[in-house]
């Protein structure tokens, strides 16, 4: 029995610190949510930049970053006028966000 539930605790305890890194993989995440635009590894396309070299990703914050993939950037506020549509809102929450700002950050330098 003792060592039954020094397995189950064992187990709750790689499960609650493994959970969060899976959940906040930031290439997975860019995947899914981001390359429709920004192309397949940040490369970019004709819809949106590319993240390899881009001087706003590089020298910006995270929280500058984070507020526009949050708020996005339309009108205006558009930085690239070369295309046509503007970023859009994103719905992802906060690990989200830190992990695929790591991500094209990685991708920048």
């Amino acid at each position: 029995m003792k060592r039954l539930l020094g397995l189950g605790l064992t187990f709750a305890v790689a499960l609650a610190f493994s959970a969060p890194a899976l959940a906040a993989d930031g290439a997975t995440i860019f995947k899914s949510k981001c390359s429709a635009c920004h192309g397949q590894d940040g490369a970019g396309s004709a819809m949106a930049p590319a993240f390899k070299g881009n001087e706003f990703i590089k020298n910006s914050s995270e929280t500058d970053i984070a507020n526009v993939i949050k708020n996005g950037r339309n009108g205006a506020e558009k930085k690239y006028k070369q295309f046509a549509i503007g970023m859009p809102k994103q719905t992802l929450n906060d690990d989200e966000i830190k992990a695929v700002i790591t991500q094209i950050k990685t991708w920048a330098n």
